[in-house]
């Protein structure tokens, strides 16, 4: 390399081989990057959040960088002299010569200027040897034959390692410090001070919801159950457009963090184009029934074709594949991260989520299903939200409200989810209650019974594991399939500005 000293390493590995020695690594740089750090300490901090002492190719290199943060995040100055006590008693660093190999690393820091170079090709280097790694392991794994592991498991694994090294630099994480966790919250905690709305997750758009929830949380498991007709599709519907449409690229003049986000919609039930034409309805203001039945005006449809151009823009993702497995949405989960960007992920609904094999009992499938997608939302650090049904036995009690226990197969989807909400309209109960028009009492009753509930639903949240449960007061206007805020519920939304 130009400009650089080289140090001869006279070190040779236990376990040096053919293969070793063909790995991708340039000790040249290493070297150079060492020493301009132990020159100007500040370079540490310009380079420290693009590599880490892992990427190193020499363990001893890999040390060095790591003692050098470690005393630098101290306030500590660090170069040959105070860096000596750290690691003189070093087995790798003695046979180079001891102390004066830091020394010499300082000698070899021409170019100090190009030190962002330097740590760029130590990063591509470290890749290439951790694809070479896990592609002889593919090819080992391959080889062996295993009664409970197919072909496609061994894909779904592949991929998910390169996931993890195409975003993280790692096929695999480990332990991280607790240095690095309270400074990831921290961040989190100034994400929501900086933000327009004032949450630490994304905004759902639905104020009172996020005032309990504090938007939704990456990592986190959402479950929205409800029973037929209580609008739980809607619900993660409104939800996703939402998040869709408030979406701002970073590219943006404005310096704010976007509130809204990049949204994949897994919708198992409907088609694409229902899914979509629900969306349009909500955004134009049409009720849906109209726009089935052709009964649009001029004026309607101009209304109706301006709601589509405008939404063009939004990144809202659909997927309508019928009886996906957990493995195939899994991957083309960390797909859609990996190449358009992936904020909130939607699943309609988690019960046609088919496991990647048969299993002996339908708790173990729906248990393997709901630790799949908790593990996507871990993996690519999102939200996930499930779309549930409910068992039927929430018809046969006077109080229709669900709960916890009402989870079909309730034992896995409790315990793996983050949140559980239920949706809930009394006004869909009520109605199928009205009394005979001759009993004018009891119709009386059942008016004004169905005044106070008309356009209103319930969520209840029923599980939230850090934060309060309770019940949130939503409006719902089912011409529109829409959830809205109460306050909002007298005023008119389909002005356009959405």
């Amino acid at each position: 390399m130009e400009n650089v000293a080289t140090i001869p390493l006279q070190r040779v590995t236990p376990n040096e081989n053919v293969v070793e020695k063909a790995r991708p690594n340039n000790i040249e740089a290493e070297q150079a990057l060492l020493g301009a750090i132990l020159l100007n300490n500040d370079i540490y901090e310009r380079v420290s959040n693009y590599i880490d002492a892992r990427h190193f190719y020499d363990p001893l290199h890999g040390k060095l960088f790591k003692v050098m943060g470690q005393r630098i995040a101290r306030q500590s100055i660090v170069n040959p002299v105070t860096l000596k006590s750290f690691v003189e008693d070093d087995t790798g660093l003695s046979e180079l010569g001891g102390t004066d190999y830091l020394v010499r690393l300082v000698e070899s820091a021409i170019s100090v200027h190009a030190s962002r170079s330097y740590a760029e090709q130590i990063f591509d280097l470290s890749l290439r040897r951790d694809l070479i790694d896990l592609g002889l392991d593919i090819s080992d794994k391959a080889k062996v034959i295993h009664a409970d592991t197919t072909a496609r498991d061994l894909i779904e694994e592949s991929e998910r390692k390169l996931y993890n090294l195409s975003e993280h630099g790692q096929t695999d994480s480990g332990f991280n410090s607790f240095t690095k966790s309270a400074t990831e919250a921290v961040k989190t905690a100034l994400l929501a001070l900086e933000r327009q709305s004032g949450l630490s997750g994304v905004a759902t758009g639905l104020l009172d919801l996020d005032e309990k929830l504090g938007g939704l949380q990456k990592s986190d498991l959402i479950i929205i159950a409800g029973r037929p007709s209580m609008g739980k599709t809607a619900l993660a519907t409104n939800i996703a457009f939402h998040v869709a449409k408030k979406y701002k690229s970073q590219n943006e003049a404005d310096s704010l963090p976007p509130d809204g986000g990049v949204v994949g919609f897994f919708s198992l039930e409907m088609s694409s184009d229902q899914l979509a034409a629900r969306i349009l309805a909500e955004a134009s203001g049409i009720p849906t029934w109209r726009i089935r039945k052709g009964e649009l005006n001029k004026d309607d449809y101009k209304r109706y074709a301006e709601a589509a151009v405008r939404l063009e823009a939004c990144p809202l993702f659909i997927d309508d594949t019928p009886a996906l497995p957990i493995s195939q949405l899994a991957i083309r989960a960390r797909r859609l991260k990996r190449t358009t960007g992936l904020d909130l992920l939607v699943v309609d609904y988690l019960q046609l989520v088919r496991p990647s094999a048969a299993r002996d009992s339908r708790v173990n499938e729906v248990s393997e299903i709901t630790q799949g997608l908790k593990a996507i939302a871990k993996e690519l650090n999102i939200p996930v939200i499930a779309v549930s049904q409910l068992s039927r036995q929430v018809e046969h009690r006077d109080n229709k409200r669900p709960q916890l226990s009402d989870l079909r197969e309730s034992g896995s989807i409790e315990q793996d989810a983050d949140v559980v909400m239920f949706v809930y309209r009394k006004e869909y109960y009520l109605e199928r209650t009205k009394p005979a028009e001759s009993d004018g009492e009891e119709m009386d009753k059942w008016k004004e019974e169905m005044d106070k509930v008309h356009g209103t639903a319930e969520v209840i949240i029923g599980k939230q594991r850090h934060g309060p449960i309770g019940t949130v007061g939503l409006s719902y206007t089912s011409n529109f399939t829409r959830f809205g805020n109460l306050a909002d519920r007298e005023q008119s939304d389909y002005s356009g500005n959405f």
